[in-house]
């Protein structure tokens, strides 16, 4: 057996996602959102995703039986011009970073938006995270926009860098 197996995320894991979110709320830039999380946003979340056939996979460490990571995406915009579009998300642990996982988990939904009708993905990804932006150009996403100072973390501005990936019709 595999250390790691991606799969749908389940009620069962939602407090382990919960646990890896909201630290980076408190400590970290991944997220502007500055208000941690209860229970219940991820189980909305789980239930609204899954009502949308929208992935939300987490990556699961297999010996200890703990959830690693998680990855989803959603609309991009909530116009039906933008149905095509879509913006994703991923976190990785603490504990499971440099291993891999990030990249494990951006392929599974790329691969997922392949065969549900999606032209592009959307990364909005903070200007300091160098690791993100790596990795989404490998997996084939292009630098589209840099938007300067249009989020606020921890009293300091933040800029944005905006990646996609074409998916060829």
């Amino acid at each position: 057996m595999l250390p790691f197996i991606i799969r749908p995320a389940e009620l069962k894991d939602l407090s382990e996602i919960q646990a890896i979110y909201n630290p980076e709320v408190q400590h970290g830039f991944s997220t502007w959102n500055e208000q941690p999380f209860d229970l219940a946003h991820f189980e909305n979340m789980l239930i609204q995703l899954k009502a949308q056939n929208f992935p939300f996979f987490v990556i699961e460490d297999t010996k200890k039986q703990k959830v690693a990571g998680y990855a989803d995406y959603s609309s991009f915009r909530s116009f039906t011009g933008y149905r095509h579009t879509v913006e994703h998300s991923i976190y990785v642990s603490p504990e499971y970073t440099g291993q891999g996982l990030g990249k494990l988990l951006l392929q599974s939904l790329i691969d997922y938006a392949k065969q549900h009708n999606v032209h592009v993905m959307v990364a909005g990804i903070d200007h300091e995270n160098l690791v993100s932006i790596y990795l989404h150009e490998k997996l084939g996403f292009k630098h589209t926009g840099y938007m300067p100072e249009v989020g606020k973390k921890f009293g300091k501005w933040r800029d944005l860098v905006l990646m996609q990936l074409r998916f060829e019709e």
